[in-house]
């Protein structure tokens, strides 16, 4: 499976990368809205957290939040130092970029495991970057916590096997999984009146070949409700004609359009899609419509694109940590940082949480068996909705909450994502229904 290539291609870059931001973060997260403090402690040690993201490259939107989150973090943390075993604890927090490369992912994840001596990993964004990071950390017996990837390619694409079968030691996992944006999609397409036939966009890499997948992907499952899939095969990341693909489409009156594709590629796709004529009823695409820049890039083809939503400012959570709620959270990112909240926010903030949570359950921040014995029975809240390790769907797994989305044209930003979908979470409440596009 080949790993993205990192790629310009449409994307608004990051300019805060670790010169400019990310050695200096605690300037940027200073003033959070809603934290309640606790008072600062005296310092008695200190837990090392390494934390793995891609800044650069194709996959850099998932991560746009990385300064003010880790800055929040590190604010709060010098505040606010951990009591372990009775004792106060300092953090410190080790940020390295994945280029979006999965090889890279590896490599620092290996040198922040045996250079700077990390006790804790944390990592995010797609299973290019989750998996070869838990890889490193199973192999070396370091705790790790990742999230931001579909659990099917973090647990099976590892060689996990549910049922019983093989799990892990050292790397657990938060995040939904492909039975449920299953049926969040299918909630979508039918109340846009989408018909039965979609066409399927699927890459080859991890997300791509899971989604894709005959036996334990999406065709198998939707074609239960009576839907068909029009797979016209896996391509390759960074391909930059998709005339292929469309004529299939076409073809095969496919008026859903299906996918799990890096935000340079989506652009691609869609703009060539305009040209040559093919206009779905509803699109519903995972990770490249996940991020306002996405959408903006592509003016007015944007309107109504759909996708699956894990966090965002109406869900009805608070931190564990800082008592912020996901409104609250999503406020003070803006407020910092002048740009339109993303859904990685959520779940960046929430790696910190479970971090905390479980150093001090363990009792001890260099006793590894005690870390991840306590995030094998962990049960906490956070902003992104309860974790939860003891209750499956497979060992290592913890689920959270997904709905859908849909972009719609914004009174103070270009588009607004808008929940349009909830038949999995209730508690999250709609703001509008689902349009064709």
């Amino acid at each position: 499976m080949n790993p993205p290539t990192p790629s310009t291609g449409g994307l608004r870059r990051r300019t805060l990368l670790n010169a400019a931001g990310l050695a200096g973060l605690a300037a940027v997260g200073g003033c959070s809205g809603g934290i309640k403090r606790s008072g600062s402690a005296s310092s008695g040690g200190a837990l090392k957290l390494g934390y793995v993201t891609p800044q650069t490259g194709a996959l850099a939107p998932f991560g746009e939040a990385d300064s003010f989150v880790v800055g929040a973090m590190r604010d709060w943390f010098a505040k606010n130092p951990l009591s372990v075993g009775g004792k106060s604890v300092q953090v410190e927090i080790l940020v390295r970029d994945a280029q979006s490369d999965s090889k890279r992912a590896g490599t620092v994840a290996s040198d922040l495991i045996l250079s700077d001596k990390v006790d804790m990993m944390l990592v995010s964004s797609t299973p290019d970057i989750t998996n070869p990071v838990s890889d490193q950390c199973e192999a070396n017996g370091v705790p790790c916590v990742s999230t931001v990837a579909p659990w099917q390619p973090w647990f099976i694409g590892r060689g996990g096997v549910p049922g019983g079968g093989k799990s892990f030691t050292w790397t657990y996992h938060f995040f939904w999984g492909l039975e449920d944006v299953e049926a969040v999609y299918q909630d979508m397409w039918a109340a846009a009146g989408a018909g039965k036939q979609a066409g399927g966009l699927f890459p080859n890499d991890p997300d791509g070949n899971a989604w894709g997948d005959s036996k334990l992907g999406f065709p198998p499952v939707v074609g239960k409700g009576g839907y068909a899939i029009v797979d016209p095969g896996r391509f390759a990341v960074g391909t930059q004609d998709y005339s292929a693909q469309i004529a299939r489409f076409k073809a095969a009156n496919a008026h859903i359009l299906l996918g799990v594709v890096v935000p340079p590629d989506f652009t691609n796709f869609w703009k060539q899609a305009a040209q040559q004529g093919y206009r779905p009823r509803i699109a519903t695409i995972a990770k490249a419509l996940l991020f306002p820049s996405t959408i903006e890039a592509l003016g007015a083809l944007g309107n109504n694109l759909g996708t699956e939503v894990w966090w965002s400012p109406a869900h009805p959570y608070t931190s564990s940590l800082t008592g912020q709620t996901a409104k609250q959270l999503a406020d003070a990112f803006t407020a910092a940082t002048g740009k339109q909240w993303t859904q990685p926010i959520g779940f960046v903030h929430a790696l910190f949480e479970v971090a905390a949570k479980a150093v001090t359950a363990a009792g001890s921040v260099g006793d590894r068996k005690a870390i991840v014995a306590a995030l094998k029975t962990l049960k906490t809240d956070s902003v992104v909705g309860p974790v939860d390790w003891t209750s499956g769907p497979v060992p290592n797994v913890a689920k959270t909450p997904l709905v859908g989305g849909q972009w719609r044209k914004g009174a103070q930003h270009p588009y607004d994502l808008v929940v349009v979908s909830n038949p999995l979470k209730t508690a999250v409440p709609v703001g509008g229904a689902v349009q064709p596009l």
